[in-house]
């Protein structure tokens, strides 16, 4: 088992995976947390590049990406997606909340030998994009939220989602526990993820179902749900229950340069919710797309990449 080299002032241990245990052959890798859990992530586009951490929508994983690492390499940006707790590879943290997710990543980051980076947070990664550019400013350079969930007040916050979606924050923020079994009987990936994505497409707006109709996307969105119900729903339940609670610090708070970008179609998480974070980031600049839904960053990617990684001022 090759160990890659890491910053000297880690204590934590870099461990490459076999070909047998990750789709993403030779990218997949995993590190053991000070606290004894392991965190699993993956690393395409130009390895010597700029570093970007990818965080995954809900449900999701490391395996969440743009199919062609030349989007990524083309700009020289090294894109680093990381499995959350109980995803993929990652051992599930028991109480988790948003704010431990930087301490994760910060530990990724020194593994890696990674000083300063930008963060790109996808739908539920968004509020942990939001997580880090609070906490971290010191080494976040800039943050990149997509499709992103605001904080959820009360039930009318939640205007404009699905009656589905509703239900289940409803659940969660009166009785979490609750929330599981139904998050198992309505949505459970692992059991069959072909199904589940394609299931889905057909509550989608016309960009979403044309990025699914690409034969490359629909494998990778497949290969991803699958992916994260390896090791059951938990994982989901707790992402959805952390969006009915408080996210723990304020918005206003972020001094680090925030990107925001939003489908204006986007049937899953309303433009509104992009919006009310836009105006409560005061360091935000946001972009909303006419016409385009959920899966925007699939067709903005190199663009998004592009503004997270160019030289400031």
């Amino acid at each position: 088992m090759n160990t890659p080299s890491y910053d000297s002032r880690s204590t934590l241990q870099l461990s490459r995976l076999t070909p047998h245990q990750s789709r993403i052959t030779d990218h997949s890798s995993r590190i053991a947390l000070r606290d004894g859990r392991r965190l699993g992530y993956a690393e395409y586009g130009d390895l010597g590049g700029a570093p970007v951490f990818y965080f995954h929508g809900m449900p999701g994983s490391r395996l969440q990406r743009h199919p062609d690492p030349a989007v990524a390499s083309d700009l020289g940006v090294r894109v680093i997606t990381c499995d959350r707790p109980g995803y993929g590879l990652s051992d599930f943290q028991t109480g988790r909340r948003l704010l431990d997710w930087p301490r994760d990543v910060t530990q990724l980051a020194d593994a890696l030998g990674i000083e300063r980076f930008a963060v790109l947070g996808v739908s539920g990664g968004g509020p942990h994009a939001a997580a880090c550019a609070y906490a971290l400013p010191e080494r976040v350079t800039r943050a990149g939220i997509v499709s992103s969930p605001r904080p959820l007040g009360g039930w009318q916050d939640a205007a404009g989602m699905s009656s589905l979606a509703r239900l289940a924050l409803g659940i969660g923020a009166r009785a979490p526990l609750l929330l599981r079994p139904v998050v198992w009987a309505l949505s459970n990936p692992g059991r069959n993820s072909e199904q589940f994505v394609l299931s889905s497409a057909r509550y989608l707006p016309p960009a979403d179902q044309a990025v699914l109709q690409r034969a490359a996307f629909r494998a990778m969105m497949i290969e991803d749900s699958a992916e994260a119900g390896r090791r059951g729903v938990r994982a989901y339940w707790w992402d959805l229950a952390l969006l009915t609670r408080p996210w723990g610090f304020d918005l206003g708070g972020i001094h680090v340069p925030v990107h925001l970008w939003h489908g204006e179609a986007d049937n899953i998480v309303p433009a509104a919710m992009g919006h009310y974070l836009a105006a409560a980031i005061r360091t935000c600049q946001a972009s909303f797309l006419p016409g385009e839904g959920h899966f925007l960053v699939f067709n903005h990617l190199w663009d998004i990449l592009r503004v997270l990684v160019a030289p400031s001022g």
